[in-house]
């Protein structure tokens, strides 16, 4: 094998591995509209939220843990528990803007909630990414009769770290307020009582 040769291999090994490393990737906001001619009927009665505890929790210290929920900010415990207030309270806001006659109950199973570790948001700019994904069904509150079935919502953004991070802590803005305003403005999309919030973007992380 010529040396040219083996120079290029190398290197295109050395690239791939990095890659596999560094993580990223193509990400998005992602949902199916609902038609305000639907929407408009309903008014919101309650969020439920379920986090199931099949989820894998990683609390290790790295830049990209192997896991389906991945949340610091909030002090050590019940991390279901901390996601589910989240998205409930998230969740809330979006769908406040049903103003119908019909109330309606919006059940959300959360299928990933990958935040940033805190060695994760140290890195220079441009890194990482809060992955947060659930199906969302709307019924009627008072007879239980499915009014959507159960639909796939991804709403992922990109997170802050390095300089950016710092000086939007520094201004009160953390990873919950973050997702929680990315979170909300995505259901009012979905809703269709809001701005269209979906898109997609190319980040390193995950």
């Amino acid at each position: 094998m010529s040396s040219i040769r083996r120079a290029v291999i190398l290197g295109l090994t050395a690239l791939l591995l990095s890659a596999c490393v560094a993580g990223g990737g193509r990400f998005e906001t992602a949902y199916d509209p609902i038609p305000p001619s639907v929407s408009g009927a309903w008014r919101l009665a309650e969020v439920r939220v379920d986090v199931p505890r099949t989820l894998v929790v990683s609390e290790a210290r790295t830049l990209l843990p192997t896991a389906d929920i991945v949340w610091r900010e909030d002090p050590a415990g019940d991390r279901h528990a901390q996601v589910d207030a989240i998205l409930t309270d998230a969740i809330a806001r979006g769908a406040g803007g049903l103003q119908g006659r019909r109330p309606v109950v919006i059940d959300v199973t959360v299928e990933r909630f990958h935040a940033l570790t805190f060695e994760a948001e140290l890195r220079g700019p441009n890194w990482g990414v809060h992955n947060i994904a659930f199906t969302a069904r709307v019924a009627d509150a008072r007879t239980g009769e499915v009014l959507l079935a159960a639909t796939p919502i991804r709403a992922e953004l990109p997170a802050l770290s390095g300089a950016e991070m710092r000086a939007a802590r520094a201004q009160g803005q953390t990873q919950k307020s973050m997702i929680s305003d990315h979170v909300a403005r995505t259901v009012a999309g979905w809703l269709g009582t809001g701005p269209d919030n979906r898109g997609s973007f190319s980040r390193q992380g995950n």
